[in-house]
């Protein structure tokens, strides 16, 4: 980090003030009919821009900011291209009808709105350590969607549920969620600790999903008996297996090879393009176009990822993210690290959990209570960004594949269920690692 302290000059306030502004618009979305995506790339590219303008008037060596954003280039861009992979599988496996075939099934079953519930809520706790929570949460959106896509007393709460499962299930993992993934890689807890957080992350997403459960309405979805059961296309079945190869793909790449994650997801993608290749070129009829299912990908939910994780970055550089690891002697790390959670909700947990780790705050003495906060952070970062709906990548993409339905405000009605859900997690930490020492 730079040696220039910057957030007590005009480029300071005016970026924070920037921030304030897009943020609140970002909130608003659904008000103002504002995509999210516009305030947060105005603000993310704002800030730099002056930055750098505050640089040049004042003569000052641009290095420490050129170091900054190419640091941050390389941040935002695995984060971006990792999403953009995961997206064109997911149009991939819409085309191919691999959901309309889950959701045949489902609904051909009999099942209620209320067993679907749970059946999303356990797939995407499930799901989502293996193939992260964002990729999860896109996955088990769509298939709501298919499911009913005009019943929002059904959606909403079952999108709600979909997040914080999706965020829960990856707090115990270490690619389950890229906060996780960023405590592993630089060494504050080893794979097999991660799977300590278990019990937290269970039980306080079972609460959450038993309190949303009660607003989920009565009866079956629309289904006829005269309905044609939905197959899975030419292609489909294979592009699924291709879809997990990518993501272990992702996983070598980043624990075996030293290479982004993302470098294994465009691999996996290179891949699929081969196949698709190979598709159209047999003597089956078939005929599919990658470049279409790419044409469908949420856009606006990658520039909004760009947006956001620039305009943190920019607060980060002038300096406003490390005043608060300075409270860490003051209220101590329990106190902090719970107080993370809240703010991971409203600052992206990515740049929360990356200021964490550069400021390296006192985590106490002891080793075994150090390696106890560092997990309590992990699991409040990754749980807590789903007390608002952008507070996580998880959340960000449902509410991009649900335009409309699952909004800030939607969600908000029913937060004070996932807070209950957060206050349990924690609760359970503290029996589990500060009082029995399991961990």
């Amino acid at each position: 980090m730079h040696d220039l302290h910057l957030a007590t000059t005009w480029v300071g306030w005016v970026s924070l003030a920037i921030f304030v502004i897009g943020y609140y618009f970002i909130a608003t979305e659904d008000k103002y009919r504002i995509n999210k995506a516009k305030p947060a790339l105005l603000a993310g590219t704002g800030i730099f821009m002056l930055i750098g303008l505050y640089f040049s008037m004042n003569g000052l060596d641009a290095k420490p900011l050129e170091h900054e954003v190419d640091h941050l280039i390389v941040e935002i861009s695995g984060i971006f291209f990792f999403l953009f992979v995961a997206m064109t599988y997911i149009e991939a496996m819409i085309d191919r009808g691999v959901f309309s075939a889950l959701r045949y099934n489902l609904v051909s079953k009999g099942y209620n709105y209320s067993k679907l519930f749970w059946v999303t809520g356990l797939l995407a706790f499930f799901i989502s350590p293996i193939a992260d929570n964002l990729t999860t949460a896109l996955i088990l959106s769509t298939v709501l969607l298919t499911i009913d896509k005009d019943n929002k007393e059904f959606l909403v709460p079952s999108a709600i549920n979909i997040v914080v499962a999706a965020n829960a299930g990856g707090a115990w993992s270490p690619f389950g969620d890229i906060t996780t993934l960023m405590v592993w890689v630089d060494g504050r807890a080893e794979f097999t600790e991660f799977l300590f957080l278990f019990p937290a992350a269970f039980l306080g997403w079972g609460v959450t999903a038993f309190l949303l459960s009660k607003f989920i309405p009565e009866g079956t979805p629309p289904f006829s008996s005269d309905e044609e059961p939905a197959k899975i296309l030419e292609g489909g079945k294979v592009i699924i297996g291709l879809f997990g190869l990518t993501i272990f793909f992702a996983i070598v790449s980043h624990q075996g090879l030293h290479l982004p994650a993302m470098w294994g997801m465009l691999f996996g993608l290179a891949i699929l393009k081969l196949y698709v290749y190979k598709l159209n070129e047999s003597a089956s009829p078939t005929h599919v176009n990658v470049f279409s299912w790419i044409a469908k990908v949420e856009n606006d939910t990658l520039l909004f990822f760009f947006g956001i994780l620039a305009a943190v970055g920019g607060l980060h550089f002038l300096g406003f993210l490390e005043y608060f690891t300075a409270l860490y002697d003051t209220f101590g790390a329990t106190a902090m690290n719970i107080g993370v959670g809240f703010l991971s909700s409203v600052i992206d947990n990515v740049p929360v959990m990356s200021a964490v780790l550069k400021a390296n705050p006192n985590m106490g003495t002891d080793p075994m209570a150090i390696q106890e906060q560092w997990m309590l952070v992990t699991m409040t970062a990754g749980v807590g960004g789903s007390l608002i709906s952008f507070g996580s990548a998880a959340g960000v993409g449902v509410m991009g594949k649900m335009h409309g339905i699952y909004t800030f405000s939607s969600h908000m009605k029913l937060a004070w269920t996932v807070l209950v859900g957060y206050i349990v997690s924690v609760a359970v930490w503290y029996l589990q690692f500060n009082l029995l020492h399991i961990g």
